[in-house]
């Protein structure tokens, strides 16, 4: 891309430099900056990227994007336009439009990450494939992820939302060729109202696809009603493990740190633990079928993957207890399948350490006695934190129990209680920064 596209596409000024010079890397942080990238100068709610700019230059921007004058600096491109996050997102979709490869958007209320991690191990059997980093999810981060496009010959986006009309902005930057909706939870139902909305919203996925193909975990209640009423519209491909299916397992095996089925009469193992985590496999498996890969090279892609961070990672305490630390983000559906995942680990003494989940609104004590209920006598010690925790505990018939408001006080409880025979779970919304726990108790 050059700069002469970019202004083009923005309606943007030429403050200085040239037209003919190459845009390669967009970055946003003037810190990552390094020479010849471009840097874009988001504003936010406590920052302005203007600010940075000259920061960007030091480090050896070439080209800066940007909404208000700054002071020129010789052999630098400065391009100034009205808005910079609509820019990025215009320039993004301008670059999208470049490539012709396939391009697969997933979304859902559980389990977007590790499912876009599955299909991208997937795909990158066949395709060298470009995926979402983290969970770069949102109005900044999926632009950022396209402009980062190069020669790959595939990409897999992941979606979020808390509101109506933010899918609706991604997908028409993305133009994805296959939609996926891995399932309808809770999570944001203090903005959306109800399931059914938060269903609408993801269907908001569906107005930028490119073609009819749709892949949904038909286990889920909405999303096989659905289904039902628009297998006329879409060709829409189903997973699951209740539902009649397309794709499904049998012969399902749960382990500690892995889970095992076959598919096709091959044996197909998933590298971590937690029934969750067969339906994202079938996911991926419904994806290899779109693009004609092997069950052979499928299950490979599945064997190799690598989770993003936060995401139901195992690692050992200082004294030898297991922590799965599943700390990223959290909502009843979620919360529900690692209490699951933690009763089924044999020979250990469970520990649940739980925090509040954030945007429930007026549904959040509700909420939060509904995830109490699934704590039951199976494990063994649960420990509450927050200000909604306390709900999981009133309903929790754990063995032992224990309330805080800190995690400094949650931690110094671990540590009394812990012995190398434990399995710890840590599951919270990320804002409640329990990853800070993790780190204190880890080796």
């Amino acid at each position: 891309m050059k700069v002469k596209e970019i202004l083009e596409v923005t309606k943007g000024k030429l403050l200085c430099g040239n037209e003919e010079d190459e845009c390669i890397n967009f970055i946003r942080d003037s810190r990552e900056i390094k020479e010849g990238d471009v840097y874009i100068a988001l504003k936010g709610e406590k920052f302005d990227g203007n600010d940075f700019c000259q920061d960007a230059i030091k480090n050896g921007a070439k080209i800066c994007i940007v909404s208000k004058e700054i002071e020129t600096k010789d052999n630098v491109t400065i391009i100034i336009v009205k808005d910079t996050l609509k820019a990025m997102q215009e320039i993004a979709t301008y670059k999208r439009s470049l490539y012709n490869i396939p391009t697969v958007a997933i979304t859902g209320s559980v389990g977007k990450t590790s499912t876009k991690d599955l299909v991208a191990s997937v795909l990158q059997q066949k395709y060298k494939t470009l995926k979402t980093k983290g969970n770069y999810n949102n109005e900044i981060g999926l632009p950022l992820t396209i402009l980062s496009l190069k020669d790959e010959e595939a990409l897999v986006v992941e979606m979020g939302m808390n509101h109506f009309g933010e899918l609706r902005k991604l997908t028409n930057i993305a133009k994805p060729t296959v939609a996926v909706i891995t399932n309808i939870g809770t999570a944001h139902i203090g903005n959306l109202g109800s399931r059914e909305n938060i269903l609408k919203a993801k269907l908001e996925i569906l107005e930028g696809l490119v073609e009819k193909t749709v892949v949904i975990n038909n286990d889920d209640d909405l999303l096989h009603k659905w289904a039902l009423e628009n297998s006329d519209k879409y060709n829409i491909i189903t997973y699951g493990i209740k539902n009649d299916s397309k794709y499904m397992a049998k012969n399902i095996k749960l382990y500690e740190d892995k889970s095992e089925f076959y598919f096709d009469g091959e044996l197909v193992t998933v590298p971590v633990g937690g029934e969750h985590f067969i339906l994202n496999s079938l996911c991926s498996i419904a994806v290899g079928k779109i693009f004609d890969i092997s069950t052979k090279k499928i299950i490979l892609g599945i064997q190799k993957l690598e989770l993003s961070k936060k995401r139901m990672e195992i690692d050992k305490s200082k004294i030898g207890a297991i922590l799965i630390n599943d700390t990223y983000n959290a909502n009843y559906d979620s919360m529900k399948a690692a209490i699951c995942y933690l009763k089924n680990i044999p020979d250990k003494r469970k520990i649940a350490v739980l925090g509040d989940m954030l945007e429930l609104g007026e549904f959040s004590e509700e909420l939060h006695e509904k995830v109490g209920m699934e704590v039951d006598s199976n494990i063994d010690v649960l420990i509450a934190v927050g200000k909604e925790a306390k709900y999981i505990a009133k309903t929790s018939k754990a063995k032992e129990k224990y309330i805080f408001d800190k995690n400094m006080d949650a931690t110094n409880k671990i540590k009394e209680l812990m012995t190398k025979d434990d399995a710890i779970l840590f599951k919270a919304s990320n804002g409640m920064h329990f990853n800070e726990i993790v780190n204190e108790l880890k080796s």
